[in-house]
């Protein structure tokens, strides 16, 4: 009888490690994707109005994948749920700008961003210094998140404070509680905080809460060991080749170039002017294939949507296209609102057209934008001049730091196009990128038939007046 025992304990020691759950073996394209937790946000994973996703951090997770020569599975969970699914084996790694815990045994990639906890408050309300001015107060967070566990353990030295979870949506939803004056304050990402100001200008920072926090991707407890090398060689290496850099500016290189009063004018013609104009922006978008809200940001920054603007330069019109130009694209009157309006997106076009295929969106975007500013003459010299430099002349990124060089001397008398004021063209390029960000929240796209053409959407009662109200 001993010996049973002795032989059920021994199966039992064996089995043990066998019940223990297993994490997910190396993805291979032959045999596994790369399955990855993440939360539904703006630099995590989210979808623009095309419905193609976009975030820093899926950009990020897309490259990795690439190094790995695998696809990924994306699966959308809520923040309370992350390190269950992780420790079941659900999943290789989570990515939900989340912020690492050395004290409870998770591993992590090396940090990849860094971001602080920020209290905010609406504009017209007294400055908070400090957070003893938080008691009797009510501070409100999203769910489950990194902000909500900060209050919580600050409720321990300031007294009365209340700490409310935020459920009505989103955290930008939150932050236009704010601006509304629905909600006192909010303690949200810096991150965030930098992208909703650039369409919520009735929302301020007031208090910096914390150090600033390292942003990393979740690994789990007992991870992958071959992946999980893989991914911290990957992060430390897009740290140094400039990919991460590229991609932080992709998502982030813009949202300071507004103040507010700017975003609060803008956003009250948004609602005044452009319902007079949005039926030629949807033509232009018609006959060029550009999307019409990226031409209306082009207008508002060239002209704030005046019709009759001139500029000391010579430059007219709605547009503000040259009298060169306008000649090249048969625009007789600048003057002429749809002329115009038809004539720039003809114009911005045939720019993005120019540059070669290697030149890839969103840069390519940008990259004409400033074509468009400068000139084609001009431009194409920065990209020799970028050439020389050992930049990336499609890299919106990389130019940015080229342009400016066409003022100094050293730089422009070896090129034949001459001096330019390249520095003006990313300051333009980047404000129609704020511009065109805030529209994209206020306004639909245009679902009209790209194949007709101006006259045919004539015929179609496009041209007589039917206005779409904002979107909400």
């Amino acid at each position: 009888m001993r010996w049973r025992v002795v032989l059920l304990t021994s199966l039992l020691v064996l089995l043990l490690p066998a019940c223990e759950q297993q994490p997910l073996p190396f993805p291979t394209p032959a045999q596994s994707d790369l399955v990855v937790l993440v939360q539904d946000g703006p630099l995590t994973y989210t979808a623009d109005d095309t419905d193609k996703v976009i975030g820093l951090e899926h950009d990020l997770i897309e490259a990795f994948a690439q190094d790995l020569g695998v696809e990924v599975r994306y699966q959308v969970v809520p923040p309370e749920q992350t390190k269950a699914k992780l420790a079941a084996g659900k999943a290789h790694f989570a990515a939900s700008w989340f912020s690492p815990d050395h004290n409870d045994g998770q591993q992590t990639s090396p940090p990849f961003l860094h971001s602080s906890d920020v209290l905010v408050q609406n504009e017209a309300s007294l400055p908070i210094d400090e957070l003893a001015e938080l008691k009797g107060r009510t501070v409100h967070v999203m769910p489950g998140s990194r902000q909500a566990a900060a209050m919580a353990a600050i409720q321990a030295s300031v007294p009365e404070l209340q700490v409310a979870e935020y459920r009505a949506g989103t955290v930008f939803d939150l932050l236009q509680a704010v601006g509304d004056r629905e909600v006192e304050l909010a303690l949200v990402d810096s991150a965030l905080l930098d992208i909703a100001q650039q369409f919520l200008p009735a929302i301020q920072p007031t208090l910096i809460v914390g150090d600033p926090r390292p942003i990393a991707w979740l690994f789990g407890e007992k991870p992958n060991s071959e992946l999980f090398a893989r991914a911290q060689a990957f992060i430390e290496r897009v740290q140094k080749d400039g990919t991460l850099a590229r991609l932080e500016d992709r998502y982030l290189g813009h949202v300071h170039r507004l103040r507010p009063d700017d975003v609060g004018k803008f956003i009250e013609r948004i609602e005044t002017v452009l319902p007079k104009l949005r039926r030629h922006f949807y033509a232009a978008q018609a006959s060029s294939g550009l999307d019409w809200r990226l031409l209306a940001a082009v207008a508002y920054h060239e002209s704030q949507w005046d019709p009759n603007a001139v500029s000391p330069t010579g430059v007219r019109g709605i547009m503000m296209l040259t009298e060169e130009t306008a000649d090249r694209l048969g625009v007789s009157n600048r003057l002429d609102i749809r002329e115009s309006i038809l004539g720039g997106a003809r114009y911005l076009d045939y720019l993005k057209n120019q540059l070669p295929s290697s030149a890839q969106e969103p840069d390519r975007t940008w990259l004409a934008l400033a074509a468009y500013n400068i000139g084609p003459g001009h431009f194409n010299a920065a990209r020799t001049l970028a050439k020389q430099l050992k930049a990336d002349p499609d890299s919106w990124y990389e130019m940015k730091r080229i342009l400016p060089l066409l003022a100094q001397p050293r730089y422009y008398e070896k090129l034949k196009a001459g001096r330019a004021r390249g520095g003006e063209a990313v300051i333009l390029a980047e404000n129609i990128r704020s511009y065109y960000d805030i529209l994209t929240r206020h306004e639909e796209p245009y679902r009209g038939t790209p194949s007709l053409s101006p006259q045919m959407l004539e015929m179609a009662g496009l041209a007589a007046g039917r206005e779409p109200g904002l979107k909400r």
